[in-house]
């Protein structure tokens, strides 16, 4: 609740009236975002992809057998999305991709005519991009939006536009887009007034509006010689029990795909849903081919990378390892709610990482959640509650992939990494520090309202621990649908925290010294080992130790924003013991102790850094009969974090109080983390 001299009585009363609201609503087995299905999926079932001719594109002119740093951003929602309208956002996919491609959109607050007053336009084009928007309601919020269907003036369509409100909402005191979302909501899991009590018409608006997301994916997609801009037609499954965030984007490798996305209304579980992928797309022969990337597993409370299927009989455990494993090679580890790498304190790790307390939303030290029980799952991640897992975070979910590897014969997360934004208005990669828009329409549109002033809601993640988001890497062949799409899959992948940091990563067991000077170090690498993503053979012999290198370049920038320069290169490797896990981090290039720093009154930033640095590394404690993983973590110098530029545009006797909160930080340092490498013995790599 509010506290300090600024809180006063309504603001302590309208959270508790919020509190009060959620606990109603989970009371009731319902979420605030995703009432709780109490009906079977669409009738009739979304049909299965059906194979039809791809649009033909010329050979990429830019073609580079080595591979090339892409960046883009694989986390975009629009004016479709539910949560984002309700924010005001109007935006929808075409928008979103312009804004990728480098054009001005316009945005929240809107005028008289609903068109946006603020003009965002990215610093840089992106390389590619997918529009993720949440496939629950998508069909009720295009009903309830177009003027002139057969429920637009249905009072639950007025409560939804904010022109009517709802008694729940008057009863409670919810306010803006909380009480605006209560307008989709119905006893059925979805409201019969606007599907009618077949909901053959959401049915219908479902499939228009998915329609609608693939063409705007057509459009866009760059099919020339040029090979400037990519689009993958993708949507976001988005269950939450209990207010823990399980959410996956699903995204497809071409225009081949089911005739519905699948939400959690219509699939219950996660199961589920890859179980109706592989049937509707991967077992067709139509060509289709889809992968899913769970994000947020910081606020999961132990639910993203759960091991409850370990109860089921064996044959069951490994069938669900295996489905999983086919279809999610990757976790989106950095977005607008935080960065999900690793946590200090977590129960059974061994180890320190002064670096973990990298933009954790849910807080560091005293501030930091309470480690759950066991095994115990917890709720209440996306309110900032409830316990916290060491498989919140990736760094601890590889590890346990091996532990069960070993267990199973088949390693369920063996998973590469990726960031992006999760921004809600359809401003994919937008994501500098000195610039940072907000993300999320009329919720976060003024520096004031980002810096935490006004009402705190108990069901949004709390303005001042939010982040611009990060950026999506890959390493491919050219920018094309299938070159992305393929890197995804190998998980030769790498997250940023924004910057345009390009880090590789290699692993072997003859790699040659000297490979850091050698102008052919990724021939040399390819030949000789195996890049981010991969899983090193079998020991040559007894005695030996891999060899790792790890190299990166920074972000140019632009003339109006320079890129910071690079302070180190670290390999990080994870291994196990029964049930402790064990981590080490090693500098294998650059100085932490470099004397840079920042001036927190200009933002100037001093010190000496590198534009590029290299490093091999041998690892000293090698065990042959051990599983381990490695993968490599790139810091940038510290800079001015988003919060204290914005402090900064105000005198400073007017300055939010946030400016002058010892929690929240004025200081960030830049990272990219590539995705990692494994070595499982001889024996126990039955799955790869």
């Amino acid at each position: 609740m509010p506290n300090g001299p600024d809180a006063t009585l309504s603001d302590m009363l309208r959270v508790l009236r919020v509190q009060v609201m959620l606990l109603l609503l989970v009371s009731a087995g319902c979420d605030l975002d995703y009432l709780s299905p109490d009906h079977p999926e669409w009738q009739p079932p979304g049909a299965q992809a059906v194979a039809r001719p791809l649009p033909t594109r010329e050979a990429c002119a830019d073609r580079d057998p080595n591979r090339r740093a892409l960046f883009g951003d694989l986390h975009v929602h629009t004016g479709l999305s539910m949560d984002a309208r309700t924010r005001d956002v109007v935006n929808d996919p075409r928008d979103a991709y312009r804004y990728a491609r480098g054009e001005p959109i316009l945005v929240p607050p809107l005028d008289a005519e609903g068109v946006g007053t603020r003009t965002l336009r990215i610093d840089r084009p992106l390389d590619f991009a997918a529009v993720t928007d949440h496939a629950e309601f998508l069909g009720e919020v295009d009903l309830c939006t177009t003027r002139g269907s057969s429920v637009y003036e249905t009072d639950s369509c007025r409560i939804f536009r904010g022109e009517e409100g709802s008694w729940l909402a008057w009863l409670v005191g919810l306010e803006g887009w909380p009480a605006r979302m209560l307008g989709l909501y119905g006893r059925a899991g979805r409201n019969t007034e606007i599907c009618g009590e077949d909901f053959k018409r959401c049915r219908a608006a479902t499939k228009s509006t998915w329609e609608l997301i693939q063409q705007a994916a057509a459009e866009y997609q760059d099919n020339s010689a040029a090979c400037e801009f990519t689009t993958l037609p993708a949507w976001e499954y988005s269950r939450m029990p209990q207010r823990s965030k399980i959410h996956r984007n699903v995204f497809f490798r071409n225009a081949i795909v089911p005739e519905m996305p699948i939400s959690w209304i219509d699939a219950e579980t996660e199961v589920q849903l890859w179980e109706r992928l592989r049937s509707r797309c991967i077992e067709t022969d139509s060509g289709c081919d889809v992968l899913t990337i769970p994000h947020n597993p910081n606020l999961s409370n132990g639910h993203v990378f759960t091991l409850e299927y370990q109860a089921l009989p064996p044959d069951q455990q490994k069938a669900y390892a295996g489905l999983r494993a086919s279809l999610e090679p990757l976790v989106e580890m950095m977005q607008i709610k935080g960065e999900s790498e690793c946590q200090e304190g977590l129960r059974d790790v061994l180890g320190t990482d002064e670096l973990c307390d990298f933009e954790k939303i849910r807080g560091t030290g005293e501030l930091a959640p309470e480690n759950c029980e066991g095994n115990e799952r917890g709720s209440g991640g996306m309110n900032l509650e409830g316990c916290v897992q060491r498989l919140d975070y990736a760094r601890y979910a590889v590890i346990e992939g091996l532990r069960e590897q070993e267990r199973l014969g088949v390693n369920p997360f063996r998973v590469g990494f990726i960031g992006s934004t999760d921004t809600h208005n359809a401003a994919p990669g937008a994501v500098l520090e000195r610039a940072y828009p907000g993300t999320s329409g009329l919720m976060d549109d003024t520096p004031r309202k980002r810096l935490g002033e006004g009402p705190q809601l108990a069901m949004q993640a709390k303005d001042t621990k939010r982040n611009p988001g990060g950026l999506a890497g890959v390493w491919a062949e050219e920018n094309s649908r299938d070159a992305i799409f393929d890197a995804l899959k190998r998980r030769e992948t790498f997250a940023t925290s924004g910057p345009r940091i390009q880090p590789r990563f290699f692993g072997g067991w003859s790699l040659p010294d000297d490979l850091c000077s050698r102008p052919d170090i990724v021939e040399q690498a390819d030949a000789h080992g195996v890049p981010m993503g991969g899983l090193l053979p079998a020991a040559p012999g007894k005695g030996r130790a891999p060899v790792f290198v790890a190299s990166a370049l920074g972000d140019p920038g632009t003339a109006e924003a320079p890129g910071g320069l690079l302070q180190r290169v670290q390999i990080i490797k994870g291994w196990y013991e029964g049930e402790t896990f064990h981590q080490a981090v090693h500098d294998v290039a650059g100085n932490g102790e470099n004397g840079a720093s920042v001036d927190t009154e200009t933002c100037k930033v001093s010190g000496p850094g590198w534009r590029e640095l290299c490093g091999g590394w041998r690892d000293p404690d090698f065990d042959p009969d051990q599983p381990a993983v490695y993968y490599a973590r790139v810091i940038e110098n510290p800079s001015c974090r988003w919060s204290r530029w914005q402090c900064l545009e105000f005198p400073e006797d007017q300055r939010p109080p946030a400016c002058s909160d010892p929690n929240v930080a004025s200081v960030i340092q830049e990272r990219a983390w590539t995705s990692p490498i494994w070595y499982v013995p001889a024996g126990n790599d039955l799955a790869g």
